[in-house]
């Protein structure tokens, strides 16, 4: 709903303009106001309502507001750091010389509460620079994010919330008689009041954070919230998140015994065990037939590469802070300490696509060989921080299913149709259904983003073409490309309705120029070629991580690391089970016999817990009728199964990636 201002009316606030109670801000020719802000006849009006992704965060950096202020009331030393609005919820960051304890967010708690009562206003003020450091000179933070005001608010976490390229302005908490209470540096906006913040809010941990997220700046005391527009609404997301818990990859993973992070090795580094490594095997496995079946070349390159590479490659102009440091060889010293010959700086590589270019170039290309495909399962390695390290899927170390696809220019938009399909069909293959598509694209008059501003506009446009002949959702992520191009990436809804950044899709028109890549046309002159990046799954540990929460453990047949044990009903019955287990192994079954002297019921509850799909139980009446019974992950069973049938079902849903959970399932 849209609200034009008629003709010669007095100028009004959003106050008057909407009367549902819902409406909690507006937007103003496309910028977001508060309802108290006046507009004019000539202006463009539209409400902007509490639940939706406006309205939601607009709610949180209230609520961030609230939290700030009542611990000032506690502990009116605390300084103020940055207080953003963040995905479901909201964090502020303060200066305290003890860290918070669960019994001080219990009393934070208690006294939002009473600001929320207190109903209390939230009035902007305009102010310039110097009347913000007379007025914030206690707050040491908050003069230094005014120092970063303009073009390089950017610099800290979140500190697009206070700061900006416009006028400085203040945010007072107001009485109902008008008496400032508190006040905070913020660009805003914000909900009328705290009343309308209502009781859809919670507290939920305590972290420490570096100020303005290097570790050479002071460790302030971070606090987490979330805030809903109702009680319900809360309830159901921690319900979400309390199902989210019981699915961790990191829980899963200990428990099923699949992979660890040794503190030898090092921080995000990490080593698959037995159980883990098969469902990864299996993970790459079905990834290179999909790979071969579509005209794909498999590569291999090295882990390390002299710098010269990166720089022709540009990673070292723009990506430095995201590798590890420089290894110095092959340097020679005489006996008197003089250098005889100069050494080199290698590199771990973080990208495979450099490599990739060197093969192409290797030598002479013909049209003909147009599209080439090289596809690697190539380990990388890059320095993320050691706070943002979380799991399998933000690691130190990982291997990208990496593909650069070189192609002529008018072959571009057909190769990137059959990639997209390419990738949802195999998500599909992982029982991940539900998709959308997410356009990263380029800032203008941004330095990071290398090339030529008409080929940005051409190679977003054939993006876009693509994705909306997908028929898929399509959402925009303006300043999201890479240096080198924009991209598509595949967005999928996971079993408990998280999102997760799939698959991507990148044109670069960057690269083939710096390596000058060429290929002979038919017109027998020298084309350069485009370059495509395509990840199919992105990394296989963030894969094998998002598959483990999906599924909660409970993969389907074919990358269930165990996939049939057998359960003698007693010891007599464990030779004609090993034949039974034998078949099996014969049909690429893996298969095994539980000849432990632990009772049979106990060996079902270890199985079961194990999260084995199938356990094929047997007493004298199958050994007697050349049978075996079927028990599954939720306890139905399935009796008197001929072993011969039994063979051909398992291997037959193994053959189809069925999810096997209960009687009915193996067809």
């Amino acid at each position: 709903m849209e609200c034009s201002v008629p003709e010669n009316a007095q100028p009004k606030d959003g106050f008057a303009l909407f009367s549902d109670r819902s409406v909690v801000a507006m937007r103003v020719n496309g910028v977001l106001k508060d309802l108290a802000a006046t507009v004019t006849d000539a202006d463009e009006v539209e409400p902007v309502t509490i639940d939706s992704p406006e309205g939601l965060g607009i709610l949180r950096h209230s609520t961030a507001h609230v939290l700030a202020q009542a611990v000032q009331r506690i502990n009116p030393q605390a300084n103020l750091g940055i207080g953003p609005p963040i995905t479901d919820g909201f964090y502020y960051d303060f200066g305290v010389e003890q860290p918070f304890t669960p019994e001080d967010l219990k009393a934070i708690t208690k006294e939002m509460q009473r600001i929320v009562r207190e109903g209390q206003r939230f009035v902007r003020r305009v102010v310039t620079d110097d009347e913000a450091r007379a007025e914030l000179v206690d707050e040491p933070f908050k003069l230094e994010l005014i120092g970063l005001k303009g073009a390089n608010a950017d610099a800290a976490e979140g500190a697009s919330v206070e700061v900006g390229e416009g006028e400085l302005t203040i945010y007072e908490n107001t009485t109902r008689d008008g008496e400032v209470v508190w006040k905070d540096l913020c660009r805003g906006p914000h909900l009328p009041n705290t009343r309308m913040i209502g009781n859809g809010w919670d507290l939920t941990r305590i972290a420490a954070a570096y100020w303005r997220g290097s570790e050479k700046n002071p460790q302030l005391q971070r606090i987490y919230g979330t805030a809903w527009p109702s009680k319900d609404e809360l309830r159901a997301y921690q319900e979400r998140i309390a199902e989210a818990e019981r699915r961790d990859h990191r829980k899963l993973g200990a428990e099923m015994d699949l992979f660890s992070f040794p503190d030898e090795i090092g921080s995000g580094l990490a080593v698959f065990h037995p159980k883990g490594g098969i469902i990864r095997y299996e993970i790459e496995e079905n990834l290179r037939k999909h790979l071969l079946r579509n005209g794909y070349d498999l590569v291999n390159s090295p882990h390390i590469t002299k710098k010269d590479l990166f720089m022709t490659s540009g990673h070292l102009q723009t990506y430095a802070d995201g590798m590890f440091p420089p290894m110095h060889l092959d340097e020679i010293v005489d006996d008197e300490g003089n250098v005889t010959r100069q050494g080199q700086d290698y590199y771990l590589k973080p990208m495979n696509c450099p490599f990739h270019n060197l093969i192409f170039r290797s030598r002479g290309r013909s049209y003909r060989e147009l599209p080439l495909r090289l596809a690697e399962f190539g380990t990388v390695y890059r320095y993320e921080k050691s706070g943002t390290l979380s799991g399998l899927t933000r690691v130190r170390g990982l291997t990208q299913d990496d593909a650069h696809i070189y192609v002529a220019q008018d072959q571009v938009k057909e190769e990137l149709t059959t990639n997209l399909n390419l990738v949802l069909d195999l998500l599909r293959d992982y029982g991940l259904n539900d998709f959308y598509l997410e356009l990263s694209t380029n800032e203008e008059g941004n330095p990071k983003f290398l090339g030529e501003p008409e080929q940005w506009t051409t190679a977003i446009e054939t993006l876009r073409e693509v994705a909306v002949e997908s028929g898929l959702e399509l959402v925009a992520d303006p300043g999201g490309a890479a240096f080198y191009g924009p991209k598509i990436s595949v967005q999928a809804r996971d079993a408990i309705g998280r999102t997760w950044q799939m698959s991507t899709i990148q044109l670069d028109f960057n690269q083939p120029d710096r390596f000058e890549l060429e290929y002979t046309g038919p017109d027998g002159q020298k084309h350069r070629p485009v370059m495509i990046h395509r990840a199919l799954l992105g990394s296989v540990e963030r894969f094998f991580a998002i598959l483990l929460e999906h599924y909660a453990g409970d993969f389907p047949l074919w990358l269930a690391p165990s996939q049939v044990v057998g359960v003698p009903v007693a010891e007599q019955y464990g030779e004609y089970l090993d034949d039974v287990i034998g078949q099996l192994r014969a049909a690429g079954v893996r298969a095994d016999v539980d000849h432990s002297d632990d009772r049979m019921q106990k060996k079902i509850r270890n199985h079961t817990t194990a999260k084995v799909p199938v356990i094929l139980i047997v007493g004298e009446q199958d050994r007697a009728a050349g049978t075996v019974s079927f028990r599954f992950r939720d306890g139905t069973q399935e009796n008197g199964v001929p072993v011969a049938n039994a063979v051909r079902r398992i291997a037959a849903a193994i053959a189809s990636h069925a999810l096997v959970l209960k009687a009915g399932d193996l067809a």
